[in-house]
């Protein structure tokens, strides 16, 4: 197990006013770790995180707007995503009327096209974005996948994957595989436990999972089920502190006898 460098250390949260993300940040701060949110709406981030973070305005989308966002970073966690299916955060160019929709459903390209925040302008495009945009020293880049990547051909990620975001994710885990950086990526199942974005900070800090159950890891994309949210985010930060989750691509759900505290370096080792 390493530690954190209080002094030099330095975070960037992708997608930190959301679900997981903003859990993240909470841990990391938790930690004393020094932290910088990429986000659209600094306002947002501001009043969320009770102005302890950095803030650096970018859209992983657009790469100009990332260089501003790297100097002095030394890790990178991305919980960047969209919705599986077409909904309003797609952002479309113009709202579809009902017959759009049809369409929109029944031609799962023609919608990607027409959105903004599709997954693969999300999940594939923006991630490499990221992944090109990172400093070359970076220690390591987490990235919050999801299951089913290996098993799209097989129900119920087939139908997960009815409008191609399992194979966007697929493709920003390709890129951050053959960038070079040291990475862990991270393939929750269903997300449980919040989203708590209507709350503050102290409420972050104090989340507690609502499930019962254990934390398992595997690798192979083997395993189907329910993760907590702030099992994941723990996962994300956890893993910087362990060189054993380096260069290691795993699942994470919720099952069996939950343990009072969960023994990451453990859980890390078995991969």
């Amino acid at each position: 197990m390493t530690s954190f460098d209080s002094v030099k250390d330095l975070v960037l949260v992708a997608g930190a006013t959301g679900g997981v993300g903003q859990l993240v940040v909470g841990k990391l701060l938790e930690k004393g770790v020094k932290v910088r949110v990429l986000t659209r709406n600094a306002a947002k981030a501001e009043e969320m995180f009770n102005q302890r973070v950095e803030i650096a305005v970018g859209d992983i989308r657009q790469p100009a707007t990332l260089p501003a966002a790297m100097p002095d970073v030394t890790h990178i966690i991305n919980c960047t995503g969209t919705t599986a299916f077409p909904s309003e955060r797609w952002e479309f160019e113009q709202s579809p009327n009902l017959l759009e929709w049809g369409i929109t459903f029944l031609n799962p390209k023609s919608s990607q096209a027409k959105a903004k925040n599709s997954p693969e302008k999300v999940d594939a495009q923006g991630v490499s974005n990221l992944v090109e945009a990172a400093p070359r020293n970076l220690k390591r880049f987490v990235f919050v996948s999801s299951c089913g990547i290996l098993r799209k051909n097989q129900f119920p990620f087939s139908i997960l994957n009815a409008f191609g975001v399992l194979d966007a994710k697929q493709k920003g885990e390709d890129s951050i595989i053959n960038s070079g950086l040291p990475y862990t990526i991270i393939r929750p199942g269903r997300l449980i436990d919040g989203p708590y974005t209507s709350y503050d900070l102290n409420t972050l800090l104090k989340a507690k999972t609502g499930g019962k159950y254990g934390v398992v890891v595997s690798t192979g994309d083997t395993l189907s089920g329910d993760t907590s949210r702030i099992d994941v985010a723990n996962a994300c930060v956890e893993c910087l502190l362990y060189p054993s989750s380096s260069r290691k691509i795993f699942e994470i759900v919720n099952q069996g006898q939950r343990l009072p505290v969960i023994d990451w370096e453990t859980l890390f080792s078995l991969l």
